[in-house]
């Protein structure tokens, strides 16, 4: 397999796709169906912008991307899988210490392109999602990461059909048509996980969804990584590369949303972050209401890891398929017979932790990966505001807080853990999730700011510009 990417075809690759012709002229027939959803479904008003974009030539972490103006559209989506490692085994599972397969194992074959399918459907969904989001970007900085953001997760979706159409022949073509025809949000063909059908309608909806959402992917593909069908190992690793951008606009999005409220209210003598009228009457987004929206973004994107104790999880870690989070890294048999694993639960009216079968267990251990790498951020974020001299501290909510899936569906707790009835809970809740006047407030704030070095009032200009571009870069050029 080749480190760098063959630009010579029709679809950019590192797959010797030029020796298979009929995976090839599958993949050119979708094609066009795939830029057709791009132009109806990609970032609205943009398409004939030219874009400061990084475009993968490699896949040699080193040196794997070069930057450069390209309209979206004319973007070159490729197929790109990390090199592959000499006689790699499958690291868990029953197969264990097998050769990795080059091919789909028959009697996995369903069970394979189901985790396929889902994770390819999450790509085109967050595209979907945040399409308008260009029409009110604080600056042409972060209109140029959002862009760069849906230009990967649609390389994203190339790198699923690309599994789809090698490796599950008719179906797996069926199954790549049915990744273009959903749609976020459709009431009669929806994505096919709750979180991709929810709504982006803000910048600070978008900064929350790329830190917390993106961050479940980034848990998935690693999960996925593990796998002991070579080719979804290999492929997911290469997406892992990119998808650390993807968090990267998110963390640092909220940080300077932090930093620039910390900012005015110190500027204006304001010491009390509940202060919410001043605040919002300066132009900048209270504190509190950073802490509601990430009480729902969180709280979302928890419910994507299914439920806590899942057979389906343990048949695919069974399977050799899909593994723990960095599972090699992890020290033991790597078979979890006979061990257990913590789970939190509710019984007779009190949370409690629960020993359960580790095999049966592994989306909440997931999940729980999952929190602690979402609370080294949240830590972070907290350090701009000591930094500023702000008595704030922003938390992650409790697990059992709003949510529909998995132990804690249809249980009532605050972000603290307080369970309470439904009415209690119904009356309270726009203390903890954004209200309408909370949106109404944000959606007023985001007025576009085009201006080449320019950024909205609401959050603070990054500390280093793209490529090491300077702050009056012009990364967008509007047509």
């Amino acid at each position: 397999m080749n480190i760098h990417v063959n630009y010579d075809d029709l679809i950019p690759n590192n797959v010797d796709l030029s020796n298979d012709p009929k995976l090839k002229r599958a993949l050119e027939k979708w094609h066009p169906g795939y830029i057709n959803w791009w132009k109806d479904m990609g970032p609205e008003g943009f398409q004939t912008a030219d874009v400061y974009l990084r475009t993968a030539v490699s896949v040699d972490p080193k040196g794997w991307a070069k930057f450069g103006y390209v309209k979206m559209p004319e973007y070159r989506w490729g197929i790109l899988l990390a090199p592959q490692v000499e006689d790699r085994t499958v690291p868990f599972g029953e197969h264990k210490g097998e050769l990795a397969w080059q091919d789909v194992p028959g009697e996995y074959r369903a069970m394979l392109r189901r985790l396929i399918v889902i994770q390819g459907d999450t790509e085109p969904a967050s595209v979907e999602q945040q399409r308008y989001l260009g029409k009110t970007a604080p600056s042409l900085y972060d209109m140029r990461n959002l862009f760069q953001v849906n230009v990967e997760e649609g390389r994203h979706l190339w790198a699923m059909v690309y599994l789809l159409q090698r490796y599950f022949g008719r179906d797996g073509r069926e199954e790549a048509e049915g990744l273009l025809a959903r749609r976020s949000g459709d009431a009669d063909n929806p994505r096919m996980l709750g979180a991709f059908n929810e709504k982006t309608p803000d910048w600070l909806s978008f900064f929350m969804f790329t830190f917390f959402t993106d961050r479940d992917g980034k848990m998935q593909l690693e999960s996925l990584a593990q796998s002991g069908f070579d080719p979804l190992s290999r492929t997911t690793r290469f997406m892992l590369t990119e998808e650390a951008h993807h968090m990267f606009v998110g963390e640092s999005g909220i940080a300077r949303t932090i930093e620039r409220t910390c900012e005015v209210m110190k500027a204006n003598g304001i010491d009390d972050p509940h202060d919410k009228e001043r605040i919002r009457a300066l132009g900048v987004i209270d504190l509190p209401t950073i802490q509601k929206k990430l009480n729902l973004h969180y709280s979302l994107s928890l419910d994507l890891f299914g439920s806590e104790v899942s057979t389906n999880a343990a048949n695919a870690f069974n399977a050799g398929l899909k593994g723990r989070y960095q599972e090699t890294k992890i020290e033991d048999d790597h078979m979890l017979r006979d061990v257990t694993y913590p789970v939190l639960e509710l019984k007779d009216g009190k949370f409690v932790t629960v020993d359960e079968p580790a095999l049966a267990a592994l989306n909440g251990r997931l999940r729980d990966d999952y929190s602690a790498d979402c609370q080294k951020g949240v830590t972070r974020w907290n350090k701009v505001i000591e930094k500023a001299g702000v008595n704030f501290e922003l938390k992650l909510s409790h697990p059992a807080f709003h949510r529909y899936i998995g132990g804690f569906t249809n249980v009532y707790a605050s972000p603290t853990g307080e369970l309470m009835d439904k009415a209690a809970w119904e009356k309270r809740k726009g203390e903890w999730l954004p209200n309408t006047d909370d949106m109404d407030f944000i959606y007023h704030l985001m007025q576009p700011e085009y201006g080449i070095g320019k950024y909205a009032n609401w959050i603070s200009p990054p500390k280093v510009g793209i490529d090491n571009k300077p702050g009056d870069f012009e990364y967008v050029k509007l047509a």
